[in-house]
Parts: C-alpha cells; structure tokens; sequence
C-alpha cells in the first residue's frame, strides 16, 4: 500500500469514528425509541398501550425488567412475568410481615414477642418453599398469580397503637385492567387482612370469574424435640356447620372436602398456626399432607388447593391469622372456631380439659404463680375431688386383703387343676362376705379417663412453651439428665430426669399398692412391667406432664397414709365375719355382671364336665 492510499484511509476511518460520537442520540431519546417500540408491540399484540406509572401511589425501588419480546406480551398478563423481587415491609406490635412482589404474596410472617427454642427469630411461613398464588383462566389461558410480579403501593409501614394500615400489590393487566391484593393491619394482634379484587377482568376471566388458591408450606422446626413437633403437626379444616377435622398428624394423607363450605384451613404446628380464612367460605377443597423423614428442618409438606366464594361486590374477602395455639387467644379470633385445632383428646376427653381442667388452669394462672406451683395446685385439686374414689378403693383392697387367708384355704381344698370350681367358691365367699372383688377396680377406671386426658391436655398447652421450674428449663418439652448419640432401633438421645423419678415413684406405688390389696402371681408382677412400659413411652414428653403425674403418685401416697388411719383391718374382719353370719335374703336380686358372671362359669364347669 502506497502513502497516498494510506493516508486516504486513515483520514476516512477518523471521519467515521467523530460522526459516529457526535451524531449519537442521547439518553432520553434512547429511552423515548424504547417506549414507542413497546407500545407499537402492544398495539400489534391487540393489547391496549401501558399508562404512565402513578408513582405517588405505586413507587419502587427497583426498575422492573423491561419485557419486549411480542410472543410474551401477546399473553395475558404478559409483562407481569418478568420482574425484580422486591420486599415490602408490614409491622405492628406482635408481627412483622414480608410482603414480596413476586406473587403478591407474604413471604415470611415473624411473631416478634416469641423465639425458637435455640433463640431465633420465630418465623411463620417463611422463604421461597412456602407459596400462595391464586389460579384463574383468563383470554383462554391458565394464570397463576404464585409466578407473576406485582408492583406495590408503598416500601413499607408500621401501625402503632389504635391506628390500622394497609398495602396494595397490584397485578396489571391493564392500566383499567388489574387485580389487588390489599393488605390490612391493627395496631396490635396477629390477623392479617387480605382482600383480592379484581378489577375490570369481566369480561377477561372465564368460567365466572372462578378462582382458586394455592396454597403449601413447609414449616420449620421451632420446638426442641422434632419427634413430638411433628406429632403436634397437621392441616386443620373448619366448616360453616361446626364439623371440623385433621389430616397428617401421623401419616401422609389426602382428603377432599366438597360438603358445605369449609370456613377456614390452618397449616397447624405444634404451638403456632399459619391459619387462612374465608369470610364467604372455601366451595371445595384439596388437602395435602407428606411426613419429612430427612434430619434437615422441615416438619411436613402440607398443600391446600381450595375453591374462593365470592362476596356481592366481587371481590374474595380473606383473613390470614399467624399466631401462637394458645387456646384463650384462638377463641378470641371472632366466631371462627380456631381453637378447635388445639387436640384436647377424644370422646370425653376433650369434654373433661375444655370444661373442667382448663377452666381451673385459667382461674390458678390469675396468681401470677411460677407454672410449677399452678400444676402442683392443680394436682392438689383433683385428688380432693377424687379422695372419695380413693377411699372407695383403698377400703375394698383392705377387705380383699383380710379375706386372703380364707380365700388360700378354698384353694387348697379345691386345687388349682379346676380353676372354675374354684372361681365359683371364692365368689360364693365374696357373696357372703358382702365383699365386691372390683371395688378397688372400679374408682381406678373412673379416674382412668381424667389421667388420659391430662396426657393430651399438657402437650397442647401453650402456656407452659418457655416456662422453668426447678432444673427444668421448659416445661413444654423433655428435660435432660443424660444426652448421648441416638441409641439403635429405639433412638433415644436422652434420659429424661422428670421421667425417671415419675416412673420410680410409680414402681414404688405398686409395691405398697400390691401389699394393701395382697396380690400375688401374675398380677404382681405385672404392676411392675407397666411403669416401665410407661418410661419408654413418655420420655420424650414434655417435663410438664411427667411432672404432673409424679406429684399424683406423691399425693397417692399421701391419701394412702391418712386413709390407713382411718381404715381398721380387725373392724373390716368383724364386719365380713358377721355379714357372713347372715341369712340370704332371697328377694334381694343379683346385680347383672354377678348374674351373667355366675351364669358364664356354670357353662364353663358344664363343658368340663362333659369332657370327663
């Protein structure tokens, strides 16, 4: 290449580059070209042009992202599928909420007056496993708002006081197009109002403006012990009739509900619920529950995917409610019912802690005293009530005691290789004796259901959550004498003290019980395997209840004690002597189990009889 040539293109390369810099268009006008090549994709797609934001109202921090592609916008909602996630802070008093624009949701709800049992944050509903997005077809597509980013009326806001606020997520379809999530907050308490309304979609959602909700989560452990956390864990469901239900407590589970209109769903842990409710009722609804049997966090995986009534002004009234399981608290809710979902036992179980046990709990927490002394003073209370079975039953084993030695003399004038016959002589001697041999029996089964119903009422209680006595550092959960590595087929990591010294007391209970009754053979023995059947079973439970049932065998003991000051053997004898002395009196009838008893062992001697 010659000079000249050289020279001619240098000079037109530097041409070039000074025209390309100065004649370059500036920033607005790069984004004005934008914005008209957006709206002519629009007016293409059928769809009508996007309006100016109303930043006084909607503002961001953060620029969504710009979403150009024709095939993307020709859809339903089809700039709302590209965004930046963004939080909005909700607060008053008792919670802190984490609104997210990607679907509008609540992202995580944080109950700011309580922790984990390791002293973290205590967190409802939270990260990106939980979900909450309503399905809906709209212009023959299926929406599903869980994907969508809504834009948000506000950064953040906190109610204090009487006051009460609210913040709205819109979905934009439209600018006259649109669909909000409202999100409403006292000043105090743990209700979350959500109202979702759609607005001006008529003639743009199909079937009626039906609607759905998704709603899952994966709630993680809060509690110390998993094992029970998980026991205590389940979906709970309300109706607009009363009836009410569980699902998952103890395995995976299904269940649909098409019946009526189900009033409320409520992803139930152990002491705190994530609870939704309808103020126009689920039409039907699908419940999920599956057991995590991993070692990480998660509790369960609970899925609820549920058909939204709508109210007269068309919008789908709801109530969110993240909150502690305290009974007195659930009931305060309004007429909703939610402290159905705290389990107070079965049958009459649960007739016994709602009406009797609790009621009495409440009235003793009035004191102010530690939750060590209100259980001691309950126990206290119900052994006055049952002193009079206890009595009852102290009194029959004494006659069944000082009738021994005749009963020892029946068996050996009839042996033992005819255990019939000799049924039959020892009931003819508790005839004449006036001696029934299940008197020391019956006053024990009475109290059975009251002893049952305490095993429910103590895991369940919410106000013993964080509570000490003693060396027990919460009463809600199992204390620790010993830890260790999981132990095989069992998988005990712990030796719980309460429990050991509960089952200690029980065993010394059997001795003194079996030397009042005198019994001997089999049933001896058995009252010795049972308290440690029992250690097995509760000692993973809370210190609360183990602590209950050994102030009730202390207290047993006592009674015992006192009982047998008044309880005379050498009287008991004279009396039985002399009842046998009298004449039977033939009009006096038999009571049915005696009759249907003698009736049975009459059968039994004659089958006997006919294999001799």
């Amino acid at each position: 290449m010659d000079k000249n040539t050289f020279t001619g293109l240098f000079l037109i390369m530097l041409i070039m580059g000074a025209s390309i810099y100065f004649m370059k268009p500036d920033a607005a006008a790069i984004k004005k070209e934008q914005e008209r090549a957006h709206a002519d994709s629009l007016k293409k797609a059928g769809l009508p042009a996007p309006a100016a934001a109303n930043t006084a109202k909607f503002d961001t921090t953060k620029k969504a992202t710009v979403v150009t592609d024709s095939a993307i916008l020709k859809t339903p909602f089809g700039a709302a599928t590209a965004g930046s996630e963004q939080f909005v802070t909700l607060e008053n008093k008792d919670l802190r909420l984490k609104l997210s624009t990607k679907g509008g949701r609540v992202y995580s709800a944080e109950l700011k007056e309580f922790k984990t049992w390791d002293k973290k944050p205590l967190i409802l509903f939270n990260g990106e496993d939980n979900h909450f997005g309503l399905n809906f077809s709209a212009a023959g597509r299926n929406i599903n708002t869980d994907d969508l980013f809504f834009t948000p009326s506000t950064t953040n806001a906190v109610v204090a006081g009487a006051d009460s606020s609210s913040v709205t997520m819109r979905l934009s379809y439209s600018p006259t197009q649109y669909v909000d999530y409202i999100y409403s907050l006292k000043g105090t308490g743990y209700k979350v109002g959500l109202t979702v309304k759609p607005v001006g979609l008529e003639q743009i959602m199909a079937n009626n403006g039906a609607v759905t909700v998704n709603w899952a989560s994966e709630p993680l452990k809060q509690e110390k012990d998993m094992n029970l956390e998980r026991q205590y864990s389940s979906i709970y469901y309300n109706n607009f009739d009363g009836e009410n239900g569980e699902i998952g407590d103890t395995k995976d589970q299904d269940k649909s509900l098409t019946e009526g209109k189900t009033q409320w769903l409520s992803f139930k842990q152990h002491f705190f619920s994530s609870v939704l409710i309808s103020k126009e009722g689920f039409t039907k609804a699908n419940l999920s529950v599956a057991h995590d049997t991993s070692e990480h966090a998660v509790i369960k995986h609970m899925k609820v995917n549920a058909a939204l009534s709508r109210s007269a002004d068309g919008s789908y009234p709801l109530t969110f409610y993240f909150g502690p399981n305290k009974y007195s608290l659930l009931k305060d809710q309004g007429n909703y019912d939610l402290q159905k979902q705290i389990g107070m036992g079965w049958g009459p179980l649960k007739y016994i802690n709602r009406f009797a046990v609790l009621p009495v709990f409440n009235f003793l927490q009035q004191f102010g005293w530690n939750y060590g002394i209100i259980i001691l003073a309950l126990t206290i209370i119900l052994k006055l009530v049952l002193s009079p079975l206890t009595y009852k039953s102290y009194l029959s084993m004494a006659k069944m005691r000082v009738l021994k030695p005749e009963m020892d003399e029946i068996k050996g004038k009839v042996g033992e290789d005819n255990p019939t016959l000799l049924q039959q002589e020892y009931l003819k001697l508790y005839k004449k004796a006036g001696v029934n041999p299940l008197g020391g029996c019956l006053p024990l089964v009475i109290q059975m259901p009251i002893v049952i119903a305490f095993f429910r009422f103590f895991p369940s209680l919410f106000e013993l959550r964080g509570q000490s006595f003693l060396w027990m550092h919460d009463l809600s959960t199992y204390d620790s004498l010993l830890t260790f590595a999981p132990l095989p087929i069992i998988g005990w990591t712990h030796i719980s003290l309460m429990c050991l010294l509960m089952t200690i007391s029980t065993l010394i209970y059997t001795y003194f019980n079996n030397q009042i009754s005198g019994a001997t053979g089999q049933m001896k023995y058995i009252g010795y395997i049972t308290p440690i059947i029992f250690f097995g079973a509760l000692n993973g439970y809370p210190a609360g209840l183990n602590y209950y049932y050994f102030l009730a065998n202390m207290l047993t003991f006592l009674q015992q004690y006192l009982i047998k000051f008044m309880v005379d053997d050498k009287k008991i004898h004279a009396q039985i002597q002399e009842n046998k002395k009298k004449p039977e009196d033939p009009k006096k009838k038999k009571s049915g189990f005696g009759a249907k008893l003698e009736e049975m062992m009459r059968q039994q001697q004659q089958v006997q009889a006919k294999k001799k």
